[in-house]
């Protein structure tokens, strides 16, 4: 019987000749082994199971493929909370963490003498950025939009296994909020911003939903699309945060001065130093 020494050896070769970073290896045993309740790194020389061994050759045969390594797991971690994903949503990614933190901080800056906040996540996904918040800020009131009813599902799992309040609509960007009247406080979305044409891994294009990924041709059309219709749902001193291309910020920020002439508009870097936040306060106080 092979140990989870061997495991993680064995697979090498392939990943680097596939261009798989090596650490998959390591992180997809270690969630096989999280969710039988064992510690992999006080099991090392120990043989291993049938079952879990299966269930690794099974997987990384998939992930040799090109298949991430999520949509194999069926699930992903983001910000602490575990959620559902498959080929109907975006796998959420880290730098979507830093949105959701300074969103948080932000909230803590901005709003910290109301007693409820009302929010909306535009093209919810997973439902990882609502869920997140809900659970972290429980003054929140959340609305999430979604235009996929595919990727709505996946969301209402989401939220009810990490016991997150969240109402859900269905719609095109804004559109479900206009019609039902609803004003926010607080406008959040990492909206699909990958140009038409650009060049992207295999592993994203081929198992991930193309309506997550492009922005149309130069990648800003759905950011123009909230920035358009964002006053009939923003109340005053109204609060908007996005993700963003890491190339984009020029381009946005001229966009963004377009529609919100009296805001105050910044660009935040990520952990690799890269543009991939914008926030954009109306009104009151603001500190560059």
């Amino acid at each position: 019987m092979k140990t989870y020494n061997d495991l993680l050896h064995e697979h090498k070769q392939a990943f680097i000749q596939n261009d798989i970073p090596l650490e998959t290896i390591k992180a997809f045993l270690f969630e096989l082994c999280s969710e039988r309740d064992i510690d992999l790194y006080l099991s090392l020389d120990e043989k291993v199971p049938l079952e879990l061994l299966e269930a690794f050759e099974k997987g990384i045969e998939r992930i040799l493929k090109g298949e991430p390594m999520n949509q194999v797991l069926g699930y992903s971690w983001f910000f602490g909370y575990k959620l559902k994903v498959n080929g109907d949503v975006l796998i959420p990614r880290y730098e979507t963490e830093e949105l959701v933190g300074n969103i948080l901080a932000k909230i803590d800056t901005y709003y910290n003498d109301l007693k409820t906040i009302t929010l909306a996540d535009i093209g919810t996904g997973s439902g990882a950025i609502a869920i997140a918040l809900k659970k972290e800020e429980p003054r929140l009131k959340v609305y999430a939009s979604d235009i996929s009813s595919k990727a709505l599902k996946v969301a209402k799992k989401n939220a009810s296994d990490n016991e997150a309040e969240i109402t859900f609509l269905k719609g095109d960007m804004l559109k479900p909020l206009i019609e039902k009247n609803i004003k926010l406080d607080i406008l959040i979305s990492n909206p699909p911003y990958i140009p038409k044409d650009q060049k992207i891994e295999a592993s994203v294009k081929d198992f991930e939903p193309h309506v997550a990924l492009f922005g149309g041709e130069d990648g800003l059309y759905f950011y123009k699309e909230i920035f358009k219709d964002a006053h009939k749902v923003l109340k005053e001193n109204a609060l908007l945060g996005f993700e963003i291309g890491y190339d984009q910020k020029e381009a946005l920020l001229e966009l963004a001065k377009e529609y919100f002439k009296d805001a105050k508009i910044e660009v935040l870097k990520d952990i690799n130093s890269k543009d991939r936040m914008m926030f954009i306060k109306e009104g009151g106080n603001y500190d560059e």
